[in-house]
Protein backbone atom coordinates (compact mmCIF):
# COMPACT_ATOMS: atom_id res chain seq x y z
CA UNK A 1 0.00 0.00 0.00
CA UNK A 2 1.57 3.39 -0.47
CA UNK A 3 0.94 6.67 1.23
CA UNK A 4 -1.17 8.42 -1.63
CA UNK A 5 -4.33 6.43 -1.85
CA UNK A 6 -4.49 7.42 2.07
CA UNK A 7 -8.32 9.07 2.89
CA UNK A 8 -9.37 10.37 5.60
CA UNK A 9 -13.62 10.21 6.52
CA UNK A 10 -16.49 10.03 9.42
CA UNK A 11 -16.70 6.96 11.52
CA UNK A 12 -19.60 4.80 9.95
CA UNK A 13 -21.74 2.20 11.68
CA UNK A 14 -20.30 -0.39 9.43
CA UNK A 15 -16.83 0.19 10.78
CA UNK A 16 -17.67 -0.97 14.38
CA UNK A 17 -16.54 -4.67 13.48
CA UNK A 18 -12.75 -4.10 11.65
CA UNK A 19 -12.36 -1.45 14.23
CA UNK A 20 -12.78 -3.88 17.21
CA UNK A 21 -10.46 -6.55 15.10
CA UNK A 22 -7.85 -3.72 14.14
CA UNK A 23 -7.97 -1.86 17.26
CA UNK A 24 -7.54 -5.18 20.10
CA UNK A 25 -3.92 -4.93 19.59
CA UNK A 26 -1.53 -4.10 22.71
CA UNK A 27 1.21 -2.74 20.22
CA UNK A 28 -0.89 -0.68 19.57
CA UNK A 29 -2.66 0.47 22.33
CA UNK A 30 0.74 0.82 24.47
CA UNK A 31 1.81 3.88 22.54
CA UNK A 32 -1.81 5.74 23.09
CA UNK A 33 -3.64 7.24 26.32
CA UNK A 34 -5.21 5.35 28.31
CA UNK A 35 -8.99 6.25 26.87
CA UNK A 36 -7.77 3.82 23.86
CA UNK A 37 -8.62 0.32 25.96
CA UNK A 38 -7.14 -2.48 26.07
CA UNK A 39 -9.01 -5.35 24.79
CA UNK A 40 -10.77 -3.60 22.62
CA UNK A 41 -13.96 -4.81 22.14
CA UNK A 42 -16.98 -4.81 19.88
CA UNK A 43 -19.13 -2.87 22.57
CA UNK A 44 -15.83 -0.32 22.19
CA UNK A 45 -16.04 0.61 18.90
CA UNK A 46 -19.78 1.05 19.10
CA UNK A 47 -19.53 3.53 21.66
CA UNK A 48 -16.44 5.52 19.82
CA UNK A 49 -18.40 5.55 16.78
CA UNK A 50 -21.69 6.56 18.74
CA UNK A 51 -19.67 9.56 20.02
CA UNK A 52 -18.40 10.62 16.33
CA UNK A 53 -21.54 10.22 14.68
CA UNK A 54 -23.10 13.07 17.44
CA UNK A 55 -20.53 15.46 16.23
CA UNK A 56 -22.29 18.85 14.85
CA UNK A 57 -20.88 20.59 12.40
CA UNK A 58 -16.87 20.18 11.03
CA UNK A 59 -15.71 16.55 12.52
CA UNK A 60 -12.71 16.25 14.26
CA UNK A 61 -12.21 12.60 14.28
CA UNK A 62 -11.85 10.30 11.69
CA UNK A 63 -11.59 6.86 9.74
CA UNK A 64 -8.15 5.99 8.35
CA UNK A 65 -9.23 4.30 4.97
CA UNK A 66 -6.54 2.99 2.58
CA UNK A 67 -8.03 1.56 -1.02
CA UNK A 68 -11.65 1.70 0.77
CA UNK A 69 -10.33 -0.71 3.75
CA UNK A 70 -10.54 1.14 7.39
CA UNK A 71 -6.91 0.77 8.63
CA UNK A 72 -6.94 3.41 11.76
CA UNK A 73 -7.98 6.66 13.07
CA UNK A 74 -7.05 9.90 13.72
CA UNK A 75 -8.50 12.89 15.41
CA UNK A 76 -7.95 16.43 17.06
CA UNK A 77 -9.00 17.68 20.46
CA UNK A 78 -9.60 21.50 20.67
CA UNK A 79 -8.57 22.97 24.12
CA UNK A 80 -10.35 24.71 26.64
CA UNK A 81 -10.29 28.09 27.68
CA UNK A 82 -6.95 30.24 27.19
CA UNK A 83 -5.74 27.14 25.27
CA UNK A 84 -8.39 27.37 22.57
CA UNK A 85 -6.65 28.33 19.86
CA UNK A 86 -4.62 24.99 20.53
CA UNK A 87 -5.81 21.30 19.59
CA UNK A 88 -4.00 18.07 20.50
CA UNK A 89 -3.64 15.45 17.70
CA UNK A 90 -3.34 11.55 17.74
CA UNK A 91 -3.26 8.79 15.33
CA UNK A 92 -2.92 4.97 15.04
CA UNK A 93 -2.39 2.75 12.60
CA UNK A 94 -2.95 -0.96 12.68
CA UNK A 95 -0.15 -3.22 12.85
CA UNK A 96 -0.29 -4.38 9.79
CA UNK A 97 -0.14 -1.29 7.83
CA UNK A 98 2.91 0.04 9.63
CA UNK A 99 5.74 1.35 7.88
CA UNK A 100 3.92 2.34 5.04
CA UNK A 101 3.80 6.28 5.33
CA UNK A 102 -0.28 5.83 5.86
CA UNK A 103 0.06 7.68 9.54
CA UNK A 104 2.40 10.82 8.07
CA UNK A 105 0.02 10.82 5.35
CA UNK A 106 -2.71 10.96 7.76
CA UNK A 107 -1.04 13.55 9.84
CA UNK A 108 -0.65 15.90 6.62
CA UNK A 109 -4.15 15.52 5.55
CA UNK A 110 -5.92 15.79 9.43
CA UNK A 111 -3.81 19.06 9.83
CA UNK A 112 -4.39 20.91 6.82
CA UNK A 113 -8.43 20.01 7.68
CA UNK A 114 -8.28 21.31 11.32
CA UNK A 115 -6.28 24.94 10.23
CA UNK A 116 -8.38 24.84 7.23
CA UNK A 117 -12.12 23.90 8.96
CA UNK A 118 -11.24 25.74 12.89
CA UNK A 119 -9.34 28.81 14.00
CA UNK A 120 -6.48 27.03 15.63
CA UNK A 121 -3.36 28.66 15.53
CA UNK A 122 -1.11 25.26 16.74
CA UNK A 123 -1.45 21.89 16.62
CA UNK A 124 0.69 19.90 19.32
CA UNK A 125 1.01 15.92 19.81
CA UNK A 126 2.87 14.03 22.82
CA UNK A 127 4.47 10.98 22.16
CA UNK A 128 5.60 8.48 24.62
CA UNK A 129 9.51 8.55 24.45
CA UNK A 130 9.48 4.85 23.54
CA UNK A 131 7.93 5.29 20.03
CA UNK A 132 10.88 7.16 17.94
CA UNK A 133 8.30 5.52 14.77
CA UNK A 134 5.35 8.36 15.97
CA UNK A 135 8.32 10.87 16.49
CA UNK A 136 9.29 10.10 12.84
CA UNK A 137 5.90 10.15 11.41
CA UNK A 138 5.41 13.84 13.01
CA UNK A 139 8.71 14.99 11.78
CA UNK A 140 7.79 14.10 8.05
CA UNK A 141 4.44 15.79 8.30
CA UNK A 142 6.34 19.20 9.34
CA UNK A 143 5.84 19.44 13.23
CA UNK A 144 8.97 20.30 14.99
CA UNK A 145 10.21 18.72 18.34
CA UNK A 146 9.76 21.45 20.96
CA UNK A 147 10.91 19.16 24.45
CA UNK A 148 11.17 16.47 25.97
CA UNK A 149 8.87 16.36 29.17
CA UNK A 150 11.09 14.35 31.85
CA UNK A 151 8.78 11.93 33.95
CA UNK A 152 5.47 13.01 32.61
CA UNK A 153 3.87 9.41 31.61
CA UNK A 154 2.20 6.64 33.51
CA UNK A 155 1.76 3.88 31.27
CA UNK A 156 1.07 0.08 32.75
CA UNK A 157 2.96 1.33 35.44
CA UNK A 158 5.78 3.17 33.99
CA UNK A 159 6.91 6.46 34.49
CA UNK A 160 8.07 7.36 31.79
CA UNK A 161 8.96 10.86 29.87
CA UNK A 162 6.95 12.12 26.80
CA UNK A 163 7.89 13.98 23.74
CA UNK A 164 6.28 17.05 22.62
CA UNK A 165 5.60 17.72 19.26
CA UNK A 166 3.85 21.08 17.69
CA UNK A 167 2.35 22.57 13.95
CA UNK A 168 1.90 26.08 13.56
CA UNK A 169 -0.88 27.74 11.76
CA UNK A 170 1.26 29.27 8.58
Amino acid sequence: MIAAKVTLRRWQKDDCQRLAELANNRNVSINLRDVFPYPYTLADAEEWIAHCESQRGASTQFAIVVERQLVGGIGFEPQPGVYRICADIGYWVAQPFWGCGIATAAVLEASRRAFAEFAFERLQARVFAWNPASMRVLEKAGYQIEGRMRRSVIKDGQIIDSVIYALLRG
